[in-house]
C-alpha cells in the first residue's frame, strides 16, 4: 500500500486549499481524534516534521500534516529523511503528509518519492472561467444575499485581484457586507470597495517595482510605501521570510519569461499557460517586468534576495527593516546591483 504522502503543486490556491480541507474532513471522520500540523519549509526543518509524524500524540490516534513551500526541499539529508519515513509508513493509514508548493514543480528527487497517484497540479483558471467563477460566486451568494455584477466590474476585479479562486473569493466576499440582495455591482463599486482595502503583499510589491511607466524614483517611493504597509500587517505573509520567498518566486517567474521568449518566436496561449502564465493580467505584468530587468539583472536580483534572506536570518529583527529597504533600493534604482556596503539608512546609498 502506498504511503499516505501527497504532493499538491500549482498556483490555483483556492482549489488546492479546498482539496486539503476535504481530505482533513474525511480524515477527521475516520479517526475522530486527530493532531493537525501546518509547517513551512522556510521555517521548519524536514527532520522536525518527520519527528512529529513518527512520535504522534498521547491524546490523538492520527496525525495530519501539511508542509508548504515544498519547492525549497532539495538537500540530500532532507530527501533521505522523507524517504525513510515514507518507506516506513506504507502500512500506516493514521499518518498523512501533504507537501504543497505554489510552483508548478518541485525538485525531481523529491517528486520521485511521491506515489504517482498521489500527485496533482492545480492549474490556474482560464480567463473566461474566472469571469464565470465571479458571476456564479456572487449569484450563489452568502449570508442570504445574492448579487449581480456588470461586465465592466468583472473585468476590473480581474485587473485588481490575483486570479486564483482563493484571492477572488476573499475579495468578492466583501460585496456581501456592502450591498442588499439583488444589487448589481458596478465598476465604480469595485473601485470604491476593493481599491481602498487591498492587502499588500510580495506580489503587489513586485508589481509596483515593475511599473515601467513611472520613473525609477517614483517606483522606489511607491515600493517603499507598500513595504511599510506589509511590515505593519499582522498577516503570515508580512514576515520577512515569507515576503522574500514571494519576491524570489516572482523573479524566478520573470527569469522563466525571459527564457521562453529568448528565441523571439511568438508564443501562443497554450505555450504561455503551460509555463504558468495563465491570465492576461499576469502576462501583461511580466511583459512589463521584462522591459525593466534583463535576464542577467533578474539573476542578480534573485541572488541578492537570497543574500538578504541569509543576512536577516543571521542578524535577527534589529536590521530587517533597513535590509528590506536596501533590497528594494537595489532592485529598483540599481537593477539588482547591491550597494557598495550596507549603511544605516537608504538615503546614504542615494
Amino acid at each position: 500500500m502506498p504511503a499516505s504522502v501527497y504532493l499538491f503543486t500549482g498556483p490555483e490556491f483556492g482549489e488546492k486549499n479546498d482539496a486539503i480541507d476535504s481530505m482533513k474532513s474525511d480524515f477527521k471522520k475516520k479517526f475522530d481524534e486527530v493532531d493537525f500540523y501546518r509547517y513551512y519549509a522556510s521555517e521548519n526543518s524536514v527532520d522536525s516534521v518527520v519527528s512529529d509524524l513518527q512520535s504522534g500524540s498521547l491524546f490523538a490516534s492520527a496525525t495530519f500534516a501539511v508542509l508548504r513551500e515544498a519547492e525549497l526541499i532539495k538537500k540530500k539529508d532532507e530527501l533521505e529523511s522523507l524517504s525513510e519515513w515514507i518507506e516506513g509508513a506504507k502500512d500506516d493509514s493514521s499518518k498523512v503528509l501533504i507537501l504543497v508548493s505554489d510552483e508548478y514543480s518541485v525538485d525531481a528527487k523529491l517528486e520521485k518519492l511521491i506515489p504517482s497517484g498521489n500527485k496533482k497540479v492545480f492549474w490556474g483558471l482560464d480567463e473566461d472561467k474566472k469571469e464565470a467563477w465571479i458571476i456564479n460566486f456572487l449569484k450563489k451568494g452568502m449570508y442570504g444575499i445574492s448579487l449581480g455584477i456588470e461586465e465592466a466590474a468583472v473585468s476590473l476585479i480581474l485587473d485588481m485581484v490575483e486570479g486564483d479562486t482563493a484571492s477572488l473569493r476573499s475579495e468578492c466576499s466583501r460585496f456581501f457586507l456592502c450591498f442588499p440582495s439583488g444589487y448589481v455591482i458596478s465598476a465604480d463599486d469595485v473601485e470604491k470597495i476593493l481599491a481602498h482595502n487591498r492587502e499588500e503583499s510580495a506580489f503587489t510589491l513586485f508589481d509596483a517595482m515593475a511599473e515601467i511607466n513611472l520613473p525609477p524614483v517614483k517606483r522606489f517611493e511607491n515600493s517603499l510605501s507598500i513595504l511599510q504597509k506589509i511590515s505593519l500587517s499582522n498577516s503570515k505573509s508580512s514576515s520577512p521570510v515569507s515576503l522574500l520567498a514571494g519576491l524570489v518566486s516572482c523573479f524566478r517567474k520573470l527569469s522563466l519569461w525571459h527564457t521562453i521568449h529568448s528565441s523571439g518566436a511568438y508564443l501562443g496561449d497554450f505555450e504561455l499557460k503551460k509555463n504558468g502564465f495563465t491570465s492576461k493580467k499576469q502576462r501583461s505584468q511580466y511583459e512589463r517586468a521584462a522591459r525593466v530587468w534583463t535576464f542577467g539583472q533578474t539573476a542578480a536580483i534573485i541572488a541578492l534576495i537570497s543574500a538578504i534572506d541569509m543576512e536577516i536570518r543571521s542578524s535577527g529583527t534589529a536590521l530587517q527593516g533597513t535590509l528590506l529597504s536596501l533590497l528594494v533600493y537595489s532592485i529598483v534604482m540599481k537593477n539588482g546591483a547591491s550597494c557598495s556596503k550596507y549603511e544605516t539608512s537608504v538615503e546614504s546609498c542615494l
